[in-house]
């Protein structure tokens, strides 16, 4: 049991460490995806040493355990209820209520119907699927009749983005930033009541030894992504499979540069991968929003097959209130030069995947 105590104290200096240093392969940048397990595990050990027999420098290691333990509880802390984050109600020049599906829908899943049954069952005004291939394209025409606005881009190469709106579109563009086969789209939208906003989504290659070797794609796609939409002069959500964690560096930078809000600090982290197991599941479909974007509820959904759990969100926006511009962070002149580096090199990257697009 000694032992045991001993490799898992070691395992979990060794995964806290790891991502402090500053490398993209995904050797440093994996344990970062588990920091909540992390945490767990280093309090399960920590209670572990209290029921050994106490060898003379077992307070040595325990003590460590607790710092890690801090380290990581910091951090997370933040994205949960007992973290204090000022709540703004809706205000009488305010929006009607709005909502919004986001789903990375597997594209080697065939339970379409138990989407589209999702779909109608909460009813948003828009919604993105991301893994979205020709078939999953065909599947959703059902829906096109109570969504007439769309912007589709195909790909059978595991990135393919479909949105579908009941609002009107007034514009939409797919951008490639990194790479001519991972898009994201900008859709220029207008409610019912006059609300004009745009709807970003995102869905860069991950860092694994399965995918991407390395992070700098997904960083610069991301990275890219937030420059863009700190142009925009009207209120804006960003959402999608980040393959990212909210507490990762990339991301943090994302958040400075576009000027964005992380509506999970003071919330929940509102974890949707993997949707089949409930203990290895991490926080990597997120969303950022505007300070003029208030959310009333953000959550996931039930499973429909995918290995991501969709997420829902309602929502309004406000032109006349400001009160949250305080919980923007603006990034630093260093870290502005950082993220230019970032960007060169995520265009440098080369990714390996098999390129199919079409548009529609």
């Amino acid at each position: 049991m000694w032992g045991i105590y001993l490799s898992l104290t070691g395992l979990l200096v060794l995964l806290t460490l790891l991502p402090k240093i500053q490398n993209s392969h995904w050797i440093f940048r994996v344990s970062e995806f588990g920091k909540i397990q992390i945490t767990y595990v280093v309090l399960i050990t920590f209670i572990l040493g209290f029921l050994l027999d106490q060898p003379q420098h077992i307070w040595y290691s325990q003590s460590l355990l607790l710092l890690l333990f801090i380290h990581h509880g910091v951090t997370l802390v933040k994205y949960t209820p007992l973290y204090p984050v000022k709540r703004h109600k809706r205000q009488h020049e305010s929006s009607q209520k709005l909502h919004f599906i986001s789903a990375n829908v597997y594209q080697f899943n065939k339970e379409y119907e138990r989407f589209i049954q999702l779909i109608k069952k909460y009813k948003p005004e828009v919604f993105m699927t991301m893994e979205s291939n020709g078939d999953w394209e065909q599947a959703l025409k059902v829906l096109e009749k109570d969504y007439p606005f769309q912007h589709k881009v195909t790909l059978e190469n595991t990135y393919g983005m479909h949105f579908y709106s009941k609002l009107e579109i007034e514009s939409a563009q797919t951008h490639y930033f990194v790479a001519d086969d991972i898009p994201s789209i900008e859709i220029h939208l207008k409610t019912e009541d006059g609300f004009s906003f745009v709807f970003f989504g995102v869905h860069p290659p991950p860092p694994s030894p399965t995918e991407e070797e390395t992070s700098k794609e997904r960083d610069g796609d991301l990275l890219s992504a937030a420059k863009r939409v700190k142009e925009i002069h009207e209120p804006v959500i960003v959402v999608g499979d980040f393959n990212n964690v909210a507490w990762s560096k990339s991301s943090i930078l994302f958040r400075k540069t576009s000027h964005l809000i992380d509506p999970r600090i003071g919330l929940s982290f509102v974890s949707t991968f993997h949707a089949k197991y409930r203990l290895l599941r991490f926080p990597i479909d997120l969303m950022f929003h505007s300070e003029d974007i208030f959310i009333n509820e953000l959550k996931t959904l039930e499973n429909f097959g995918s290995d991501h759990l969709p997420v829902y969100c309602e929502f309004f926006i406000d032109h006349h209130n400001d009160e949250q511009e305080e919980r923007v962070q603006e990034a630093t002149q260093e870290e502005k030069a950082e993220v230019e580096e970032m960007i060169q090199e995520g265009k440098e990257e080369d990714g390996n995947r098999d390129e199919v697009v079409t548009e529609g």
